[in-house]
């Protein structure tokens, strides 16, 4: 039997594995700089602190064959952008090319659709980060555009893909 991949609630207990799977500077680099790194216990306490206080609830454990294996989450824009989500995600690496990010957005892209009043979902992405366009590609997001030079990660100008997929609404 295959394992199954769910998304569900941060809990205090996941908070040392989720500083293993964080705490790695190929998943760093594949982030914003607002991601701690070296990533500690410390900060896994302060994240999920800060998840549990979400209503509702925009940010979820990955988890695949009884373990937790990553974080998804979503952001909501504000004035005209209302109607947009953004949404992000990572897997810890030594889970890497198992479909598992591919299944976690198609599970928190039901959860968007039935839970939030949006219209678009947007996801940017460093130009390295070709698996991640993969992920999104197969879940029906399309290229909308590339920032050339758009964004600063790791002392380098890089380009940043915009992944767009709209909602039935």
């Amino acid at each position: 039997m295959v394992p199954e991949v769910f998304l569900r609630s941060w809990k205090r207990e996941d908070a040392r594995q989720l500083a293993f799977i964080a705490n790695n500077k190929n998943i760093w680099n594949n982030l914003r700089d607002s991601i701690p790194y070296p990533y500690s216990i410390s900060d896994a306490e302060q994240w999920i602190a800060h998840c549990s206080r979400q209503k509702p609830l925009l940010n979820f454990a990955i988890i695949y064959d009884n373990l937790l294996v990553g974080s998804i989450g979503c952001t909501a824009k504000t004035d005209v952008y209302r109607k947009t989500m953004e949404v992000g995600y990572f897997i810890g690496e030594p889970y890497w090319r198992h479909g598992i990010a591919t299944s976690a957005v198609q599970i928190l892209i039901s959860h968007i659709e039935k839970e939030f009043d949006v219209v678009r979902l947007v996801a940017e992405v460093y130009a390295h980060n070709k698996a991640s366009m993969n992920v999104l590609h197969k879940n029906g997001f399309y290229l909308e555009c590339i920032r050339r030079k758009g964004a600063f990660k790791n002392d380098v100008v890089v380009d940043d893909y915009v992944w767009v997929k709209f909602l039935k609404k």
